[in-house]
């Protein structure tokens, strides 16, 4: 498949359109829209089909925009002379199924939409734009090779490829709004090899979310999927990384949220967001529900500080979970589920959702061998001198968080323009040129930078998430 014959059609649909010649733009869309179909079948790449998915749905409502005037000129020239045919010729019905997503897609840009006041003028035939499509003039393309039957089966992928939208039919259209805004529309470019060390996690989320959807037929009646994972750990272990490796890595529904997303200032609001966001997970379903920081709207219920509204928020919340428990004998596995949340203070949760939460892990400090391979994979990008000794600066570096070590990476890395620049007036730095910026990071740079980045985990911390993991945990 050609994208860049895609992406010629598709300006050149848009300037038929805002040249007012709406049936040649008509033609060039569907055209477009045969290819884009087809270039998606030929996908196996999640992240890369949802991409297309969004890139189909925009072509599809320019589509619709144009047809819609086309059909309002159509009236309006049947009232005017209704026995004198259309300059256009045959005209195509406005009624268009349109295409939804289970994200939200920006709607195409102003600028970009035709304008029913522009005078038609004519172009040069385009080039090819794919075997299903139409010319410019409006006749269809006609293939020897392809019959009735392969435009049936061409219609059939169609059909498969559908993707139904949640109906919002009795709630609050900006609730509806405010939650697919939260839903990972983007690929967040975060895969499993990305992240170093934690095999244990990733073993485990693996098994929660991927392999219920490759083996569904094992994942039945005892061996359901895990309704609930928390992850537990001090700050910069990790723990959002691994939420967007889940949502790049598995072709599930992503929701973002945190307690500002379901946290409104008018009274009972927030647990209807709370409820309304299950609804639009099991819509979705499959689908895993991320939470970060759940410490910060799911604290222990009972103490004189909770405030009543955060009551109810934590009481609709912990009645949610209970609903979207694993699939049971008669269910498919892929309609699963699941709640993934973080926190750093998990002796703060209440105990109702600890329950919930079924599967409990330790996202630990980082091993030896997974601090060096974080030093890679932070200076992958950077040149070093022959003397950088990379286990030697992982062994300095006991007790550090992944965040940390990218720190220490970070300000190393800024050690050799520093000295650079030492001294030098704000009009000579303009003037350095692209080859003296060329500047090795050395070991030196790393001691230097290791004196000024203090690890940010005490060991009483440490001990603290130790001996939670020890008494509530669940790998």
């Amino acid at each position: 498949m050609n994208l860049r014959e895609i992406t010629e059609n598709v300006k050149l649909a848009r300037e038929y359109a805002l040249l007012g010649n709406y049936s040649s733009a008509s033609v060039l869309y569907r055209g477009v829209l045969t290819q884009v179909q087809r270039h998606l079948g030929a996908l196996r790449d999640g992240g890369s089909t949802h991409r297309w998915q969004q890139v189909l749905q925009e072509i599809s409502e320019e589509n619709k925009q144009v047809d819609e005037i086309m059909a309002t000129l159509a009236s309006f020239q049947l009232n005017a002379a209704p026995s004198k045919p259309s300059e256009d010729g045959d005209l195509i019905s406005a009624h268009v199924k349109r295409r939804s997503s289970p994200c939200p897609v920006r709607a195409p840009p102003r600028d970009g939409r035709p304008s029913a006041g522009v005078r038609q003028q004519p172009r040069q035939a385009p080039r090819g734009y794919g075997d299903g499509g139409r010319s410019p003039r409006g006749k269809e393309k006609k293939d020897p090779k392809e019959g009735k039957e392969k435009h049936k089966d061409d219609k059939a992928k169609t059909e498969d490829r559908e993707v139904k939208r949640f109906d919002g039919s009795g709630y609050d259209k900006d609730l509806v709004e405010a939650l697919e805004r939260d839903i990972i529309s983007q690929n967040p470019n975060i895969k499993w090899e990305d992240i170093a060390d934690l095999g244990d996690a990733k073993r485990l989320l693996k098994e929660a979310v991927v392999l219920p959807m490759w083996m569904p037929q094992f994942f039945r009646g005892i061996r359901r999927p895990w309704k609930g994972v928390l992850m537990v750990g001090p700050p910069g272990t990790g723990k959002t990384l691994l939420a967007k490796a889940v949502a790049t890595e598995c072709r599930t529904t992503f929701f973002n949220v945190s307690s500002s997303t379901l946290t409104s200032k008018y009274r009972g609001e927030s647990e209807k967001l709370v409820r309304l966001l299950f609804e639009m997970a099991r819509f979705y379903a499959p689908t895993t529900i991320f939470i970060d920081e759940i410490d910060s709207m799911c604290s222990r219920r009972g103490t004189s500080e909770e405030h009543e509204a955060s009551r109810r928020v934590k009481a609709e919340l912990l009645v949610q979970m209970d609903g979207v428990g694993g699939a049971s004998e008669s269910e498919d596995p892929s309609k699963m589920v699941m709640v993934l949340a973080a926190t750093n203070f998990p002796w703060d949760i209440d105990e109702a959702l600890r329950r919930r939460l079924e599967k409990r892990i330790y996202i630990p400090l980082p091993s030896g061998e997974g601090r060096v391979e974080l030093l890679r994979i932070n200076l992958l990008e950077l040149e070093l001198e022959g003397d950088v000794d990379m286990d030697k600066i992982a062994e300095q570096m006991e007790g550090y968080s992944g965040a940390d070590i990218t720190n220490v990476c970070r300000d190393a890395s800024l050690m050799a323009m520093r000295r650079r620049i030492e001294g030098l007036t704000p009009e000579e730095i303009r003037n350095i040129s692209k080859d003296e910026m060329h500047m090795p990071t050395t070991m030196q740079d790393f001691e230097a930078a290791l004196k000024k980045v203090s690890k940010s985990v005490s060991a009483s911390d440490l001990l603290k998430y130790e001996e939670w993991i020890e008494e509530f945990g669940s790998c």
